[in-house]
């Protein structure tokens, strides 16, 4: 026959043994007497023992630190989803097809580009092109990091004003 602690977990297992350390402790407190003084401070010390007890016990119980709510778990951090078997979803073809540039193309990207300060079109290609974070632009061209960000925001908006130009001349 099995016994009945058996068919429990072993955090269930483990509240219950915390459960009894803490009703011994209790048993203790009631043991002694507060007028005398170092009974008096054993009891103080059963306190925070039982306090601590009830503090782990109440922790194992909902699973995180109790009375934190402003915690990791108030987070987005348990809302992540990973997908683990990438079986599960049909092929996907990430490789773009590679093409030649006609010498129009190459002649209005040229001319997008040369809009461009010399900066901002370090930039931007580094980042655009080469697929580079604007930290690695910063450590690799010695500037700060908002100013990367900053040649990288005219840029996109030179280049928009400058693709809606040529497309409205076409």
């Amino acid at each position: 026959m099995r016994k009945k602690h058996e068919n429990k977990n072993w955090i269930d297992s483990l509240l219950a043994e915390y459960e009894h350390g803490k009703k011994a402790l209790e048993n203790m407190k009631k043991e002694l007497d507060p007028e005398i003084e170092m009974d008096q401070k054993d009891i103080n010390v059963l306190d925070e023992m039982i306090k601590d007890m009830s503090y782990a016990m109440n922790w194992m119980h909902i699973g995180r630190e109790p009375d934190s709510y402003g915690g990791i778990d108030k987070r987005s951090a348990y809302q992540r989803r990973v997908i683990y078997d990438m079986d599960l979803l049909p092929s996907l073809e990430i490789e773009p097809t590679e093409r030649k540039l006609t010498e129009n193309e190459k002649v209005m990207i040229t001319e997008i580009l040369l809009v461009l300060s010399p900066r901002e079109r370090q930039c931007y290609l580094l980042h655009m092109a080469q697929g580079w974070s604007m930290g690695e632009i910063s450590e690799e061209l010695n500037i700060g990091k908002s100013s990367v960000q900053q040649f990288i925001q005219r840029a996109k908006k030179k280049v928009a004003c400058r693709t809606k130009d040529i497309q409205a001349h076409l």
